[in-house]
């Protein structure tokens, strides 16, 4: 057994009057990307300078407008990037870059030696403040840590006044923030202000990362929210979100850290980051567009960005991502395609608004198309192969033709184990239903008069074998006459129970075709399908078609 008694449940938040779990996301939160530090120094390979440089096109491309680039005092590569993309101008007017520094002189420094000449810039300061690190790693007071913050933020004003000519922006993060205890991350982030002294018009950033995640999403809810309303200059404060997914609650506490206030969002695409990684950014934004509001970020291309991302990291997106895996549209289970296939019948009523079983999103909104939303094994049901053959091939089945022919795909990729692609399920649909020929061929018809307003007499040329006969029969119509002819010939009774035909949406559509389904007087079932330029021709074909099932038996 596992020992789980080492372990000590987190304490929650004495908030009896907490408002956050009534408040709904209406708007997109600032985001700020650090893919190219959080994300980038968790990789077993880090990006090489011309990575870091494609990467950070697409970020841009993509629609983010604060980029986090780096740890410049770290190694000659962060620092050496940040300067690359200030001294070719590579950082659009309407993008800020940011970078990341400890609360030591030197690093800071070197930090702004490394934005010397940038237009602007977010410069994060941070330093260790939780119970565990104070203890553990610095053997620090509350004092002290809080002494360490102040002395930073002052040296980032110091440095920043050294240049006038470029706008700076700063950030303070309490970091490992959720093992803080929050009374006291307040008062350290209030010290900080105290220093920076924001105003509306000149805001600073308080980013409250859940470094480690230690409890339930609620938690850091919480604890936002307390934060929200005990920080100085709530109005000249931007409040920022960093989420790890330790526990697997990134996306869920960052929501919920929205609800309770916070205004912006830091995260990774995909989730790359330290451990279990960072907060999702593009499942947040993808998100509040399954809610109407516009994320803006635009993953109109989610291949693209799943084709960067793996090129880049050198890590795969798992086919289950909520967005961007590849089978997160599709359906095996029978009835799951069945209700996709009635949901995207029913859009046709309401196009503007989306409204699918099983399909959170339109996955032409980010890019896909329609063909692999059903795939066929032998999980798959009548719904599946019918969405297949309406949506691949312009095939409308009745519901016991589905039936029947479900169980032959279903067959098929028993024997096969495997799925069934679109055109092999096409072909067999072919082969084991349309036009059949063997033993009896359809060669000609005619109708012949009876004298008789309500009867119709058919003769037919048909081949038995290759052997050519004539058959005859009387009938409330064509169709009937030529059902009556073959039960005459096959020697074995036989009505029609079911009869449909369309025009084909596949091929030419000058086109029909006729299903049958045959029901014998010994309790038999037969089906048979046949197309033609001609409406009553496919008719008579699909009868032979079933006549054929029968003589096969």
């Amino acid at each position: 057994m596992m020992n789980y008694t080492k372990y000590r449940p987190y304490p929650t938040m004495n908030m009896p009057n907490r408002k956050w779990p009534d408040n709904v996301i209406k708007k997109a939160p600032i985001w700020c990307s650090v893919d190219l530090r959080d994300g980038n120094q968790s990789l077993e390979i880090p990006m090489s300078l011309e990575e870091k440089i494609e990467f950070f096109k697409f970020l841009v491309k993509t629609g983010f407008k604060e980029i986090e680039i780096g740890f410049p005092a770290a190694s000659d590569t962060e620092f050496e990037f940040a300067r690359y993309l200030i001294e070719n101008n590579m950082i659009p007017d309407d993008v800020t870059v940011q970078v990341l520094t400890q609360s030591r002189p030197h690093i800071i420094k070197k930090t702004f030696q490394a934005l010397r000449g940038v237009r602007r810039a977010i410069v994060h300061l941070y330093n260790s403040t939780s119970t565990l690190q104070r203890d553990v790693v610095f053997n620090a007071s509350m004092e002290q840590t809080t002494a360490l913050a102040v002395a930073g933020a002052k040296l980032l004003q110091e440095e920043a006044d050294k240049q006038p000519e470029s706008e700076f922006v700063f950030q303070y993060s309490p970091e490992s923030f959720t093992g803080t205890e929050t009374p006291y991350a307040v008062e350290i982030c209030n010290a900080v202000i105290d220093v920076w002294k924001p105003t509306p018009d000149k805001k600073i950033i308080i980013n409250l990362p859940s470094t480690v995640e230690m409890a339930t999403a609620n938690v850091y809810a919480d604890q936002i929210e307390y934060c929200c309303e005990n920080l100085k200059c709530r109005d000249s404060i931007i409040v920022s979100l960093h989420a790890h997914n330790d526990r697997g609650l990134a996306i869920a506490e960052t929501e919920f850290g929205i609800m309770a206030g916070a205004d912006r969002v830091e995260g990774t695409l995909f989730g790359n980051g330290e451990r279990t990684g960072n907060t999702d950014i593009m499942t947040v934004a993808m998100n509040l567009f399954t809610q109407g509001i516009d994320p803006e970020l635009d993953f109109s291309n989610i291949d693209e960005a799943v084709e960067t991302y793996e090129k880049y990291t050198r890590m795969t997106v798992h086919p289950r991502h909520p967005y961007a895996g590849a089978l997160v549209y599709t359906a095996f289970s029978g009835s799951h395609q069945d209700a996709i296939r009635k949901g995207m019948e029913r859009m046709k009523e309401h196009p503007d608004r989306w409204e699918v079983p099983y399909l959170h999103i339109d996955p032409k909104d980010v890019g896909r198309t329609y063909d692999p939303i059903v795939r066929i094994n032998s999980q798959s049901g009548k719904g599946g192969v019918a969405f297949i053959l309406e949506q691949n091939f312009g095939l409308y089945l009745p519901k016991a033709f589905q039936q029947h022919f479900s169980l032959v795909i279903t067959k098929l990729s028993d024997v096969n184990h495997k799925d069934v692609e679109p055109k092999v399920i096409f072909d067999q649909f072919n082969k084991e239903y349309v036009n059949i020929t063997e033993p009896v061929k359809l060669i000609s018809y005619k109708e012949t008069a009876t004298g008789n307003d309500e009867e119709v007499a058919v003769e037919a040329k048909i081949t038995d074998n290759g052997m050519e006969k004539t058959i005859n029969g009387v009938g409330n119509g064509v169709i009937d006459a030529f059902c009556h002819a073959m039960v005459k010939y096959i020697g074995t009774n036989f009505e029609i129970v079911n009869y449909s035909e369309h025009s084909m949406e596949y091929g030419t559509k000058s086109r029909a075709i006729s299903y049958i389904q045959l029901s014998t007087d010994k309790g038999g079932v037969f089906y048979g399908a046949g197309i033609s330029s001609n409406i009553t021709e496919s008719s008579l074909r699909a009868v032979v078609s079933a006549a054929n099932k029968i003589l096969a038996e």
